[in-house]
């Protein structure tokens, strides 16, 4: 039933995304192969997870490293076009690939794929937002995409609830994993389950229970036991002090006592796993129009000279990085950074935060929009020149905006988080709650 639904699911939306890739072509296309051939070593997984019994983790590393290897080179795509007029369609699919990894995630391998379509939302939303109303193939594949993603997870939800489910009586993983055609025993495949055992016998009944008459007389016995009530505590033994383990630490050491840290057991911590982090080197350069700051850890002296206004930079997981930018740039956008700062002059259009965790900018100059979106702290100070500045927060926690203040430099306002709602009869009337400030 698992590959079978599976097989559904590719039929019913992902073919419908591959063909909308071909359709539009180019590096849309060339990334689409490779999504393909991802789908095929997950197709892989899941035959082998119907016929064998469930691997140690390193067997399940090894069977997934094609997989792995699919998505990184999916991934490669992206960041080897990212001059291409088509760089969010790329995006799109980039960001949320890693979803196809669920085969590796307990126990919670649905919201994982959620959260990975919610990751490529917002580049798939920019093509929806571009290609609306003029060209609806680069609509309608969008659409596909996450029509595919969102039925993945009820498929997940249905079937591998709490993690790829492997079967219980099949083959021994070793046979199955160590070569792409399992050898035969006896013109039988090692992945056909083995026949159900007998029953086990029924359980010889004791003497004293001969007759109806001894069966009844324990069933009473029992129901008595039963009415004792609370009373029935009485027949417990008192552990005295001197067998409190809590007052006698030499009592943890000895066999079957608990042990007296907190920590589970590995049987007991959940077994979530992920794919292998992918490295990159770090990158700062202009690619036509566009300046690339990527990949750059603890690097406090970085800095851009924009020469021309219609430049933009665009920054990609920096950590512990501070940029400082020199002119008038078209725009500036911060993605999957962790506490990374930038100051810059001037912004024609918008700086924009998503994804970031712990990041501050600070405007030198003018600036008419900032947008943070799914960031968690950010600091942003404004200068005198931008004080007409439109703030846009969306799935944001922790954003304050500093304004500039004669006596005290600056004066530090948090953007609220909480809102309530209240219907006016013909829709609802939105505000913040007085305890988002």
């Amino acid at each position: 039933m698992s590959t079978a639904e599976f097989e559904d699911l590719v039929d019913a939306y992902f073919n419908e995304y591959l063909k909308l890739s071909n359709v539009i072509g180019g590096q849309v296309a060339e990334q689409a192969t490779l999504v393909n051939q991802a789908i095929d070593e997950e197709r892989k997984v899941l035959n082998l997870a119907s016929k064998c019994s469930k691997p140690t983790d390193a067997q399940v590393q090894k069977l997934i490293q094609p997989l792995a290897s699919k998505i990184e080179q999916v991934q490669q795509i992206r960041e080897k076009n990212r001059s291409s007029p088509l760089f969010n369609h790329l995006s799109t699919i980039s960001e949320s690939v890693p979803a196809f990894g669920w085969i590796v995630v307990a126990p919670t391998p649905a919201p994982y794929v959620k959260e990975m379509l919610e990751s490529g939302k917002f580049y798939g939303n920019k093509v929806l937002s571009a290609y609306k109303g003029k060209d609806a193939n680069h609509v309608n594949w969008v659409n596909a995409w996450y029509e595919f993603l969102t039925n993945l997870q009820t498929y997940i939800r249905k079937i591998h609830t709490t993690g790829l489910v492997w079967n219980a009586r099949g083959c021994d993983p070793n046979q199955c994993i160590s070569s792409s055609v399992p050898p035969s025993t006896n013109g039988q495949s090692c992945c056909v389950p083995p026949p159900m055992p007998p029953p086990p016998p029924m359980p010889a009944l004791s003497t004293n229970l001969s007759s109806a008459g001894d069966v009844t007389e324990l069933r009473s016995a029992l129901l008595k036991d039963l009415n004792v009530g609370t009373d029935i505590t009485k027949s417990l033994k008192k552990v005295t002090a001197d067998q409190q383990t809590h007052k006698n630490p030499e009592l943890r050491n000895q066999p079957g006592l608990a042990p007296s840290s907190g920590q589970k057991s590995p049987a007991q911590q959940p077994a979530t796993r992920t794919l292998k982090d992918i490295t990159h080197p770090p990158k700062l350069c202009i690619e036509g129009r566009k300046w690339l700051v990527e990949y750059q850890v603890d690097q406090k002296d970085l800095a851009i000279q924009v020469n021309e206004m219609s430049e933009s930079i665009h920054m990609y997981k920096c950590k512990n990085t501070l940029l400082l930018i020199k002119g008038k740039a078209n725009s500036l956008i911060l993605d999957s950074c962790v506490k990374t700062s930038v100051v810059f002059d001037d912004i024609v259009s918008s700086v924009e935060f998503v994804n970031c965790q712990d990041v501050k900018a600070q405007s030198m100059g003018k600036v008419p929009t900032v947008s943070v979106e799914k960031t968690d702290f950010a600091t942003i100070y404004l200068s005198k020149d931008s004080m007409n500045a439109e703030i846009v927060t969306a799935k944001s926690s922790s954003v304050n905006i500093n304004v500039p203040d004669e006596v005290n430099g600056f004066v530090e306002h948090a953007i609220p988080e909480q809102f309530k709602s209240i219907w006016k009869g013909k829709g609802f009337h939105t505000e913040p709650t007085d305890i988002a400030g």
